[in-house]
Formats: C-alpha cells, sequence, structure tokens
C-alpha cells in the first residue's frame, strides 16, 4: 500500500538522506515529476551550485500501518555512482540488514549504515545488473527484521521504476 507524503517531507528526506545534518535538511525538496508510483524530488543541498534529485517512494507493511519505508534512488553529486538508500523505522535488528526480494527472488541483504533521529538508512551501490533487475520487474518486496526470527515484508511497486531513472539527472 502506497502512501504519499507532502513535498516539504520528501524534501525533509531527500536532505537527510543526501548526508546534511538535521538542522541543514528543512530545505524544501520540489516533486518534478511522477513515473507511476515514484516520484522525482529535487533540492539544491547549503553550498551547492546545482540541485541533486532522487527517485523516492514511500511505502507501508500491509499489515503493519506503522511499519514504513522510505525507498530513495539517486546519483552522487559527481555522476558516478547511483546509489539505493532506504530509511527504515527505528527499532529495526540492525544486524539482520535490510531483506530485498524482486518478483519473488531473493536478491539478499543490505547492510544499515547508520541511523538518523527518524530511522536507519541501509545502503547499496546500483551496480548495471541490479538496476536492470528492477527495470524489467513489476514488484520488489524490502524485509526489516524485529527480531532474528520476524522479518516484515514491505511490498514496493516497480511501476513506472525504468522510466523515472532514465530521466534521473
Amino acid at each position: 500500500m502506497k502512501q504519499l507524503i507532502p513535498a516539504a517531507a520528501l524534501g525533509s528526506i531527500l536532505g537527510l538522506l543526501l548526508g546534511l545534518s538535521v538542522g541543514q535538511a528543512q530545505a524544501q525538496g520540489v516533486v518534478k515529476a511522477q513515473y507511476g508510483d515514484w516520484q522525482m524530488s529535487c533540492d539544491t543541498p547549503p553550498g551547492a551550485s546545482f540541485e541533486q534529485c532522487a527517485l523516492i517512494q514511500n511505502v507501508t507493511a500491509e499489515d503493519q500501518p506503522n511499519v514504513g519505508l522510505s525507498v530513495i534512488v539517486l546519483k552522487t553529486a559527481d555522476k558516478q555512482v547511483r546509489l539505493l538508500r532506504v530509511l527504515a523505522p527505528l527499532g529495526v535488528l540492525l544486524p539482520n540488514g535490510l531483506g530485498l526480494n524482486i518478483d519473488d527472488a531473493n536478491i539478499g541483504r543490505v547492510p544499515f549504515v547508520r541511523c538518523l533521529p527518524n530511522g536507519c538508512v541501509a545502503e547499496v551501490v546500483l551496480d548495471d545488473a541490479l538496476i536492470g533487475q528492477l527495470q524489467s520487474s513489476q514488484n520488489a518486496i524490502f524485509v526489516v527484521f524485529r527480531t532474528p526470527e520476524e522479518g516484515v515484508g514491505i511490498p514496493v511497486s516497480l511501476n513506472g521504476f525504468a522510466d523515472g531513472f532514465q530521466q534521473l539527472p
């Protein structure tokens, strides 16, 4: 189940995930386009000479509406690296990482790299193979763990991902 949030909140999330401090993250992001279930949000970070954009989708677990994720795809400022960053809620089991399944195929787990006041961030560099899988598939399921045995699967629609990724500056 998708949950869209206001552009101001997207800007704050984008700012936080681009590595700004919490105080700097109050800048307003602007939703520039909608690609299926993905939004392209852009912002000019403090000190930057150009705006940075990211594809964003905010989702919640179907059976646990208090468990949500912000899934963000972006290119680094130097345009050399493509990243998938996921903001998971506080209280997730960090050592288990974030599980990823694409069209029912287990892709693996991504480690959490840091926690912020509003959640913990898992990050992976997107290689061509993973981008191809995301572009040609219909659905992904991200799995967060509350205990070593209890994973909560959160569906993420890949509808519009291919188009949005092609337009990502």
